[in-house]
């Protein structure tokens, strides 16, 4: 299953080498690690294929005028809360049936305006009779939503422990960057603006709140109990081998460095300085740090064995300059072996860009995690 989605999304993104010669030079190489990471943990690989089509349904099927970001968090909140209510198992190819009992008329009725696809209205029905009639008004209550699962009570979310779904992940080591420093890519992408640069932080801390800021590529589970420090989430990625065709991925991430406005200032200064001379040595890539900038935040998230980018760390900094706000993300990888490389190349490079900022916001994580400072700004 997971090599054939490697054939899939190499094909489909119009990659140079023939499926035949990809599959001899992986008879000759193991790139395991990576290819059993297609799917989701909540989700067996049996049911990779329909539970991507559900989300397919939600939003990318539709036409770019229908879509709405909510609908893709609520179907892919449906698909974990299926997981969380029927405690804890992997879905399988047999829980198709649930969920065709629960969308497929809304689904040949064209609820979401094109063949197959549906509408919020629709999503909230079929959640309904998969999990009763709680789940309406408990979908659009954020007391009641956290981790990707929308709860019963305030209570039960109260009582989840993430790290249920920790003990499913398979988590292999962390995977930091280890290539000389000269042969590392460091790479820096646009700066978001943000409503306010204490309320970002406050929101990145909020880690059960990672999944509402999800984007069309993709979207950020915490795993372990407890803050940012320390924890590690899972990617689940979404990527396009042709289009309205989406795969889904998965990958892990560790904070393993934090520092804000509140921890040693000589420390974060020091960490900085390091940031700042690193990009000073790469003169095709500009310092993601303005002079005299306030930074209140940088959190560094470090790969774990199987990541689609090897070994890498991502850095996530909230900093002011000129009285503006911002959050900016930075990528440091090692050279990619050839699987990882091939794949980057022609599926995985423009959805990263993107997803750290380049892109139109609805494809971009910071600028969604910036909507949602920005309402909550608005509304006090």
């Amino acid at each position: 299953m997971a090599i054939t989605h490697l054939f899939a999304a190499a094909a489909g993104a119009g990659a140079a080498v023939a499926a035949d010669r990809l599959a001899d030079r992986l008879r000759g190489t193991r790139p395991t690690e990576t290819t059993r990471m297609v799917g989701t943990t909540v989700a067996a690989p049996t049911a990779a294929l329909w539970v991507t089509d559900f989300l397919n349904a939600a939003y990318f099927a539709r036409d770019e005028d229908e879509r709405a970001l909510d609908d893709l968090r609520l179907a892919f909140a449906i698909v974990t809360t299926f997981w969380h209510e029927h405690d804890h198992r992997a879905i399988g190819a047999k829980d198709v049936l649930s969920f065709h009992r629960a969308f497929g008329t809304a689904r040949l009725k064209r609820a979401g305006g094109g063949a197959g696809t549906l509408d919020t209205d629709a999503l909230l029905a079929g959640g309904a009779q998969l999990f009763g009639e709680w789940f309406r008004d408990a979908a659009g209550d954020p007391a009641r939503r956290g981790w990707g699962i929308v709860f019963r009570t305030a209570e039960d979310k109260d009582a989840y422990d993430p790290e249920v779904r920790l003990q499913q992940a398979q988590l292999g080591p962390l995977t930091p960057p280890e290539a000389p420093a000269a042969a590392q890519i460091w790479s820096t992408y646009p700066p978001v603006e943000v409503a306010d640069a204490a309320a970002t932080v406050a929101a990145m801390e909020a880690v059960e709140q990672w999944p509402e800021y999800g984007s069309e590529l993709g979207r950020f589970t915490a795993l372990r109990r407890g803050g940012l420090r320390g924890q590690t989430f899972e990617i689940e990625v979404i990527g396009f081998p042709s289009p309205r065709t989406p795969v889904l991925m998965r990958a892990y991430v560790t904070v393993d460095q934090l520092a804000t406005s509140e921890d040693d200032e000589e420390a974060r200064d020091a960490w900085l300085t390091q940031l700042r001379l690193g990009f000073a040595a790469r003169a095709d890539e500009p310092s993601p740090i303005p002079d005299g900038a306030e930074v209140h935040a940088i959190l560094v998230l470090t790969s774990h064995e199987g990541h689609f980018m090897g070994r890498a760390r991502s850095q996530l900094l909230v900093y002011s300059h000129e009285g503006r706000s911002y959050v900016r993300a930075i990528g440091i990888w090692d050279p990619m072996p050839w699987h990882l490389a091939e794949l980057y190349e022609q599926v995985g490079q423009g959805a990263q860009h993107a997803f750290w900022g380049m892109g139109a916001p609805e494809e971009s994580m910071l600028h969604q995690l910036a909507a949602s400072v920005a309402r909550r700004h608005t509304t006090g």
